[in-house]
């Protein structure tokens, strides 16, 4: 075996356990889908079940005897039943024959039984009897529904309106109507039967055992993790163990969407992270300027409280000690000064030299113009370019002058303290002369005034201005980013 090859094999041998673990996630995948799909079914069937009669009649038929206890309702059976015998025996003898008369006068009975007893009812269903009235009242023009049903079923009637014509309008408006009529067993425990965890329960299984077999693995493969850390890691695949239709929570079974969509994205059968995208930054739209408003009103009604208390001015001009608790040895007030100066007197200052001669000079010039005599003496020949280039040399000594001894000042140890003392004079004297009662309560006062306006002006209309803007943006944004990463 040559070396190339040996280098190949091992990842050769890497690739196929991916392919057959991604298979393996697609083929669950697909199969937790099925499982919602067919929870969805179960969950609608009773309330779309005429719709499905329509598109799938022998399977929705099967699917409720066989799981949801429903059986043919004796009574509108027997009354289409009925309606069957009369178009056979109208076949063989006619609509004149007394056969045919008898099953007529036994179709009023029925008809009048059906609209009194209401045998819509006992499955929510009298919305269709209204229907089915309501028909039969237009096509006699009548307001009555019993004289509509006891017309309709005479010999005269269907003999002047015409047999095949009116025989076809039952068929296609009133005979589906009344075949959606059901009855449902109720179980012992006083509920309808409801058998949806026979079909569940095989998926339970299935997902059961992989869930073990997957957090086992976990387990093993890492060595910091318990296995209920496995299990937190998996949390959302619990939702396919909860057999939701035995404890009669069906409705919570839709909760099964949140793993059916994890596992398509992780197998990538299905790329739902641009739909995570949006729902995430919809969420975080509206969140975000929610939080942004409270923390902001949050933090100015401290603000304001601790200056009604006082703790700010006390703090400001410590007029009460309090112990401060340091995390080391060092002044970080003093050291973030000291660093300060050190940039502004060695790399800002020799930077902006020009502009300080510039400034000099100008100060120099206005004032020797303003001086008297100096006009007539600059305009002496000889004297004009002295009376120039004099003002400027005298900016350029100042400011070399002045930088030269912020630069001892800094660097002499006796200039660093006369420095730090004129700056803790300044200090205690602005202190001592806030403390003036009038003059600090004044400052409060406007403070306090001015955090109401920032709130009234600006923090509370964040809800009211930005959410529609900060969705927009997102929006913008994330349109942008997928034309880049497409292209």
């Amino acid at each position: 075996m040559s070396a190339l090859s040996r280098r190949q094999t091992p990842a050769r041998s890497r690739r196929k356990p991916r392919r057959v673990n991604l298979w393996f996630e697609r083929l669950m995948a697909l199969l937790a889908l099925v499982n919602l799909l067919i929870v969805i079914g179960d969950l609608t069937y009773i309330r779309f079940r005429d719709q499905y009669l329509r598109f799938l009649p022998e399977l929705t038929v099967w699917y409720g005897e066989t799981y949801k206890g429903i059986e043919p309702h004796r009574e509108t059976t027997a009354y289409l039943d009925t309606v069957d015998d009369l178009q056979a025996q109208v076949s063989q003898t006619g609509l004149q024959s007394a056969e045919a008369q008898a099953i007529l006068a036994k179709l009023r009975t029925q008809s009048i039984a059906m609209v009194n007893t209401d045998p819509f009812q006992g499955v929510n269903k009298s919305g269709t009897l209204e229907r089915i009235k309501q028909d039969m009242r237009e096509r006699i023009d009548t307001d009555s529904t019993q004289e509509a049903f006891e017309t309709f079923w005479t010999v005269e009637y269907l003999s002047e309106a015409g047999w095949p014509q009116e025989m076809a309008f039952f068929n296609q408006d009133i005979r589906p109507l009344i075949a959606t009529n059901y009855f449902r067993r109720i179980g012992i425990d006083g509920a309808p039967i409801d058998w949806f965890w026979k079909i569940d329960g095989w998926f339970i299984l299935i997902f059961g055992l992989e869930f073990l077999a997957r957090t086992f693995y976990l387990s093993r493969h890492y060595k910091n993790l318990t296995w209920s850390d496995a299990v937190l890691w998996r949390w959302y695949d619990l939702l396919l163990l909860i057999p939701f239709s035995a404890l009669h929570l069906s409705w919570l079974a839709l909760l099964r969407v949140i793993p059916v969509s994890i596992r398509l994205n992780q197998s990538r059968t299905v790329n739902l992270n641009p739909f995570w995208s949006r729902v995430n930054r919809f969420f975080v739209s509206q969140i975000a300027v929610e939080i942004t408003e409270v923390v902001f009103l949050r933090i100015i009604d401290q603000v304001q409280n601790l200056i009604r208390e006082g703790n700010v001015a006390d703090a400001l001009l410590s007029r009460t000690r309090r112990r401060y608790i340091g995390v080391n040895d060092i002044n970080e007030i003093q050291a973030i000064s000291q660093e300060l100066s050190t940039v502004m007197i060695y790399r800002v200052l020799p930077k902006i030299k020009p502009e300080v001669d510039a400034l000099l000079y100008h100060n120099i010039r206005s004032t020797l113009n303003s001086a008297p005599g100096y006009e007539a003496i600059s305009q002496v020949p000889g004297i004009d370019n002295l009376s120039d280039q004099l003002p400027r040399q005298l900016a350029e000594q100042l400011s070399a002058s002045l930088f030269a001894a912020l630069k001892a000042a800094f660097e002499d140890k006796r200039g660093a303290e006369l420095t730090a003392q004129l700056i803790n004079r300044l200090t205690m004297t602005l202190q001592t002369e806030i403390q003036e009662e009038e003059s600090l309560a004044e400052i409060e006062d406007l403070t306090i005034a001015l955090l109401e306006e920032i709130k009234i002006n600006y923090v509370k209309r964040i809800a009211a201005e930005d959410i529609d803007r900060l969705n927009e943006q997102r929006y913008q944004i994330y349109d942008v980013t997928q034309e880049g990463s497409g292209s």
